[in-house]
Formats: structure tokens, C-alpha cells, sequence
């Protein structure tokens, strides 16, 4: 071909074609119109009205490109649709849709690690749950989320795989095959720049370990981020509270094997110097209280640098600040460090900015409490100055009330009133409701059980209900309390009990006489201090003896036949300072009640006594006493009722010894009241030095503790005398469990009198001491 009769022939003739095309491109490609009518066809689950409702255009208006383009974009935005088309049928609009296929059911297969219902709520999360639509992009969501999910729990060689088995009306069952694997555990921890302190030293510090016999139940070989950043927090307090002022952690290497079963950790520190703080000044506003603020410091001078005692002071001088109003006290600790001589000095900055008053106080987190429950422990009030000291004892209060795990309080700034601020407390309720049971086993009385349902905080009210079961073969007893721990308005508590207890001498058999002791009562409380509570009561009481085919009854206890009724005052003053009632570390709790009975047919006297105190050794050891001492005296010429003795042994008193048998024992002559192992008098001691449970941190939910303890019960003739106690040490487990405190002792007698019942191995649930 000639190449310039090419170009002078076709290209013209192409170039003229291309130029009528674009000349006959339409400025629009459908014609612009007015709307008729507008149809919906494809639907099958979702209302027309929702495609309606995101349509830009109306019945009447005018039809365009751009709207139509729009219209599609909106439909899609829906994410209700995997396909939107428009449609022309002269002046009607036609909206083709196809629906995506929505979730019918989730179901897992290879399932072990978590419960459905946190795997459903993950992908709940992300979008994904029964009848919502469902895409593949989704589906791949949501196997990443439970992959998460698995690496949480270290199982990183977890596998998910996710298919989608369509059903009828344009629905699909959604299953996740997974394949759990084994976790990855930590094989290695290694910590690289340290001079100071031995690599032992600084993994004791750790949460995370390489493993031990505990790790079944701590999970502490298991690696998990959050528990790591925890660690190097930890590390890094032990450095700053030893005087290394300038300690850093310089980086963290966290390597998997290929099998992703094992992992090993490095962690890469400088130490930097030992400081030795020089000395403390104070500078800004202290309020013309610079002695006050400064009997608060905790700065030890001459000593080396200390983290946590900085930290300390500027709580206690914020803290400070808030007992006058002050609720955005600044104060900025600045050291002045001289690295020459190893040396620093701080300065403690304060600016206390402005007073303010709380407008208003919310309460979040009580689904089941109710709102007054916890107002009425308040000691700060809306609508008056702020007080840190009201304010922490209100958050003390609420938490001493049992029901919650967790109390905290948080200051809010009210938008536009430098002045005033609002107080949320945040709680997290927990079960109030338990159940103890004690048992212990003899050759005597084989099995005996102890069993309570108690509720502390009944229907949300805070009202507490009991009933107390104890199934012993010598000592039966049935008893029903009930607490309205805000009888009044002013804080007056009020207690109704109701007891039926069955007593048969410990010595005979199942034929012998028994005793029986019905009553009721009522007392009231009344706090007179925020720690200390004065109880007055009264008792209606019946005693009667009904003779058995067994040994021969005591001559005391022959007028008994007759029911004697007694109509006994109580008396009674407790003092709580105890930083926990359930795990409790620092603090002491002391109680005195008294019985007194002059009206009916019998008249005594008993007082009752008992001290505990709780010694913090180190963060992790508690060393703990209690001393418990009884008295009880006839009154008029009377002999001190039988049924008010006091008895000794068994958990709670004397462990290693059977419950109630350590006392007075039985009279030959059977002409004294002495079949029964209790007496008007009782000393009991106790001590115990608790631990965490090897291998499982510092887990206060399960611990171990050692123990030795002391105690009797003494005749109406006999003296108080240590020299008659019997004495046992043991060891024993606690254990926070879903049920309530549980207790294991196994314990042996070191000293034992004649006669002694010895039970070395006890348990009990719901008690401490």
C-alpha cells in the first residue's frame, strides 16, 4: 500500500467520523422529564417506604442524570442492597433492586475456648448478628474480629473459616469452623541492661512467666500485650521506687516460632544512677497552710528516690485541697537533679485555681440496686462546696455496702460555670446473694453440716435476709434474720430474728434428753461515728427439756421441764476500720455485746469481746489476729442458763478439733450440768500469716496461710487460765469462689487436753475466722 494515498484517503474520512460521533453524543442520556410515578420492583423483605424515604426525587419532580446518579448512591449507602438499577418507562421511574441476603443464624463449630454468647457479641460489633444483611466483605470482617478475639487468649495459630449456606426468603446460615489449636506460651523472658538487680529480681515483679505448676489456673505463661505493658509498668515502679530517678525501658521484642507455640520476650532497659533526695520546698499558694501541707510529705529526706512516695505527697496535698473546695488543685512535682553528686532535690508546685460546689450528683452502673440505697450513704450533697473528705468517705461508704465490685467517682466540669462541677460514682454490681456451708467429718457424729442462704442486698432494697440451717446431731438449729440497715432516715438500723435450736448433751447418745430453745427478737443499731454503731435489742426466749430413753438428766435441769422464759436486753457497740470485709489487708474491727436478762425465769448476765487486726507485711504477705473472750454470770441466786454457754472448737474458733467440744467434760457424779462441752466462759486466739498460692501472682482470690490457734471453754467454777487451753497449728486454703469465701484447714493439736475431740480436717464457705 502507498503510505501517502493511506493518509490522504482514510485518515480524513476516520477523523470525520469520530467528529459526528462526539457531535451526536446527547447532553444527557435519557432525556430529562417529570416524574408520573415511581415504582419499586425486587423487594422481598425490607417496606418500599424505606426505598421511598432515600429517593432524592418526588411525584412531580423533574427527572435528570445527576438526580438519578444520586438516587443510586443513596439506595447503596442503605447497605441494604447488592445491586440498584433505574428504569425508564416513558414518564414512570423504575427502581430495580436486589436485596442482600440477610443473617438467619450464627452457629460455631469447634468451639472450646469462649462461650457462644461473647463470640456472638464480637461480631455483634462489627456489624454482623442474626438479620442483618450479610456480604462476603462482612463475612472476612468478621473472621478477622474472631481471629482477634482468639489472639486475646494467645491461641495465635487459631484458624476461622466462615460459610454461608443460603435459606429460603433470600436468608443465609452463617457457620464459623474454627480450629482452636493449642495457646502459644511464653518459653523466654529476657531482660538485657541491668546491673543492679538480678534477672530473678525483676521477673519476680512479672505477672507473665515461662510457667509452673500453677499456670492451669493463672494462665501466666500465656502472653497477652496488656499483660505485658502491666509487667513493664511494674518493673518500671520497682526501679523508681529503688532511686533510679532516670530509669527508662528502651524497647521490647516480642518473637514467635514459625509454629506460633512458643514465644519469647526481651526486654532492653538503662538503669541510669541511684538518687538521694537533698531536700523538699514548697512553692506556690498553700492558703496560708504551708505547716499543714507540709506535715503531709512523704518525701523521705537523705534517702533514695522513691516514686511512690512523690506520687503519695502530691495525692495528699490534692487531696488537701479538697477538704476546702478546692476540686482542680494543680500540684506539679519538679525535681532539681544535681547528677554530679547523685543527688535531688523537688520542688512541690501548687496552684489551687478555683473553689467549687457540686450542682449534681449521678449514680451509673446500679441496674439493680436501687438509687437510694446508694444516695443515702452520701456524705457529699448536691448544691453545697466541694469536700474531698465527704466526697472519699461517700465513695468508702458505698463500697463497704457489699454489693458492688468496683466504686469509683469521677469529677465533671460543668460547661460555662467555672464554679460548679458535677460528681458521677460509677458502680459494678456483683451477686449479692451467697451460700455457706461448713462440714467436717468425726468418727462421733460422721457428717455434719452447716448451711445458709443469705442475701445482703434483697430485691435491690439493701435490706439483708438469712436462714441458717446447721444439721449437727447433738446441735440442731433453724434461724431466719432479717436487716432494714436504714430502719430511719438518719442511718437506724433494724433487726428481726426468729431461732428454734435443738440441743442434746454431746456426750450420750441420739435417745437422750435435748433442750430446746425458741425465740425471737429485735435490736436496732444506731451509728454514732462513721466506723463505730451502738446495738440495743430485746429477746423473747422459751427453754424446755424433754426427756429421752438415754443417760440420766442433770438435777439442773429438771425444772426445765416446764418451759422457762427468759426476756434477755442486749447491748452491743462495733467499730469497723477494715479496708475490706471480704479480703481484708490493713485495719482492725472490734465488737462488744452484752445479754442481760432480769424479767421472766431466768436471770444472767453475758458480755462478749472480740478484737481482729490486720497487719499489711508486704504487698503480698498479711499477718492477722483475733482474740474472742466471753463471760456469762447467774443472776439472783440463779445458775447461769445451760443454753447461753459458750462453746469452743471446730472452724471459727479452735480449728484441728471438733466443732463445739472443747470445754468443761463430763461429771461422773452426773449431779452438774457438765454433759456438755461448753461453759459461761471462753477464751479463743487466733493468728495467721497469709500468702498469695504459689505460682498464682498476686491473686487475692486464692491464698494460702499458715496458722495457730488457742482457745476453751471454761465451767462457772473454773478460772481463765492459758495454761488449760487447747492449742493446734495448721495450714489452710482461701479461695474467693463463685459461692462465697472458701476455707480448707488441715490442722494438727500441739497441745490437747483429756477428752479433746481432734477433726484435722475442716472446711467452710462463706466465713472468715
Amino acid at each position: 500500500m502507498n503510505f501517502p494515498d493511506f493518509r490522504a484517503q482514510v485518515l480524513p474520512s476516520a477523523m470525520k467520523a469520530l467528529a459526528c460521533a462526539m457531535l451526536s453524543l446527547p447532553a444527557w442520556a435519557v432525556d430529562p422529564f417529570t416524574v408520573r410515578d415511581i415504582r419499586v420492583e425486587g423487594l422481598q423483605r425490607i417496606e418500599p417506604g424505606t426505598v421511598f424515604a432515600s429517593l432524592p426525587l418526588r411525584v412531580g419532580d423533574r427527572y435528570t442524570d445527576d438526580k438519578g446518579a444520586a438516587a443510586i448512591r443513596s439506595l447503596f449507602a442503605l447497605g441494604l442492597f447488592k445491586d440498584v438499577r433505574l428504569e425508564t418507562q416513558g414518564d414512570v421511574l423504575v427502581v430495580v433492586v436486589q436485596e442482600r441476603p440477610s443473617v438467619a443464624s450464627v452457629e460455631f463449630i469447634g468451639l472450646k475456648e469462649f462461650d457462644k454468647d461473647v463470640l456472638v457479641k464480637a461480631l455483634k460489633d462489627v456489624g454482623l448478628s442474626e438479620g442483618r444483611p450479610f456480604d462476603k466483605a462482612l463475612a472476612d470482617k468478621a473472621e478477622q474480629e474472631l481471629k482477634r478475639q482468639y489472639i486475646s487468649r494467645s491461641l495465635y495459630g487459631a484458624e476461622v473459616v466462615s460459610t454461608a449456606t443460603p435459606v429460603d426468603r433470600n436468608r443465609v446460615n452463617l457457620t464459623f469452623t474454627i480450629t482452636e489449636g493449642g495457646p502459644a506460651k511464653i518459653g523466654q523472658i529476657d531482660i538485657v541492661g541491668n546491673q543492679a538487680f538480678s534477672v530473678d529480681t525483676l521477673r519476680d515483679q512479672f505477672n507473665l512467666d515461662t510457667g509452673g505448676w500453677m499456670s492451669w489456673y493463672t494462665k501466666s505463661d500465656r502472653y497477652s500485650r496488656t499483660k505485658l505493658n502491666a509487667d513493664l509498668e511494674a518493673l518500671r515502679s520497682y526501679y523508681l521506687s529503688r532511686g533510679f530517678l532516670e530509669f527508662r525501658i528502651d524497647s521490647t521484642q516480642v518473637a514467635m516460632s514459625p509454629n506460633k507455640q512458643e514465644m519469647s520476650i526481651t526486654i532492653n532497659i538503662t538503669e541510669g544512677e541511684r538518687f538521694v533526695i537533698s531536700g523538699v520546698s514548697l512553692e506556690g499558694n498553700y492558703l496560708d497552710r504551708d505547716d499543714e501541707f507540709k506535715s503531709l510529705i512523704k518525701i523521705a529526706v537523705g534517702k533514695p528516690y522513691n516514686a511512690e512516695t512523690v506520687a503519695e505527697t502530691t495525692k495528699a496535698f490534692t487531696e488537701y485541697f479538697g477538704k476546702f473546695g478546692f476540686a482542680f488543685a494543680r500540684i506539679e512535682a519538679k525535681p532539681v537533679i544535681d547528677r554530679q553528686n547523685n543527688r535531688v532535690q523537688f520542688v512541690l508546685q501548687a496552684e489551687p485555681s478555683r473553689r467549687a460546689y457540686v450542682r449534681r450528683i449521678q449514680v451509673a452502673g446500679n441496674d439493680r440496686t436501687r438509687d437510694e440505697v446508694i444516695r443515702r450513704e452520701f456524705r457529699q450533697l448536691e448544691a453545697s462546696w466541694y469536700d474531698g473528705d465527704k466526697i472519699r468517705l461517700s465513695r468508702d461508704r458505698v463500697d463497704r455496702l457489699g454489693y458492688f465490685t468496683s466504686v469509683n467517682v469521677e469529677t465533671i466540669e460543668v460547661p460555662g460555670a467555672q464554679d460548679q462541677v458535677d460528681l458521677l460514682f460509677s458502680v459494678t454490681e456483683k451477686p449479692t446473694g451467697s451460700i455457706s456451708l461448713g462440714a467436717g467429718f468425726s468418727s462421733v457424729e460422721k457428717v455434719a453440716l452447716n448451711f445458709g442462704i443469705r442475701q445482703d442486698n434483697a430485691f435491690g432494697s439493701g435490706n439483708f435476709l438469712a436462714v441458717e440451717v446447721n444439721t449437727s446431731r447433738f446441735n440442731q438449729n433453724l434461724v431466719i434474720s432479717t436487716t432494714n440497715p436504714y430502719f430511719t432516715q438518719s442511718g437506724i438500723s433494724r433487726t428481726f430474728d426468729l431461732f428454734h435450736r435443738t440441743t442434746r448433751p454431746f456426750f450420750g447418745n441420739i435417745n437422750s434428753y435435748r433442750i430446746i430453745n425458741t425465740g425471737v427478737g429485735a435490736r436496732f443499731g444506731v451509728p454514732v461515728t462513721e466506723t463505730d454503731t451502738v446495738f440495743l435489742g430485746l429477746n423473747v426466749e422459751q427453754t424446755q427439756v424433754k426427756e429421752g430413753t438415754g443417760i440420766l438428766m442433770p438435777d439442773l435441769l429438771r425444772p426445765y421441764i416446764e418451759k422457762q422464759t427468759a426476756l434477755p436486753i442486749t447491748v452491743g457497740w462495733a467499730r469497723d476500720r477494715r479496708d475490706s470485709a471480704l479480703v481484708p489487708s490493713r485495719g482492725a474491727l472490734q465488737r462488744f455485746n452484752s445479754d442481760v436478762s432480769l424479767a421472766g425465769d431466768s436471770h444472767y448476765a453475758r458480755v462478749n469481746y472480740q478484737f481482729q487486726q490486720y497487719i499489711p507485711l508486704t504487698k503480698k504477705y498479711t499477718f492477722a489476729f483475733n482474740a474472742d473472750v466471753g463471760m456469762g454470770q447467774g443472776l439472783n441466786g440463779q445458775a447461769f442458763p445451760l443454753l447461753k454457754n459458750y462453746y469452743v472448737g471446730g472452724l471459727g474458733s479452735v480449728r484441728g478439733f471438733e466443732r463445739n467440744t472443747l470445754g468443761p467434760k463430763p461429771d461422773t457424779s452426773g449431779n452438774a450440768a457438765t454433759f456438755f462441752p461448753g461453759g459461761p466462759k471462753k477464751l479463743v486466739f487466733n493468728a495467721e500469716f497469709i500468702t498469695p498460692f504459689p505460682g498464682a501472682g498476686n491473686d487475692k482470690t486464692l491464698r494460702l496461710f499458715a496458722f495457730t490457734d488457742a482457745g476453751r471453754a471454761f465451767g462457772a467454777s473454773e478460772d481463765l487460765s492459758l495454761d488449760k487451753l487447747s492449742v493446734s497449728a495448721g495450714v489452710g486454703l482461701s479461695w474467693i469462689s463463685p459461692m462465697g469465701p472458701l476455707r480448707f484447714s488441715y490442722a494438727t493439736p500441739i497441745v490437747q487436753q483429756t477428752n479433746d475431740r481432734i477433726q484435722r480436717l475442716q472446711f467452710q464457705i462463706g466465713t472468715s475466722f
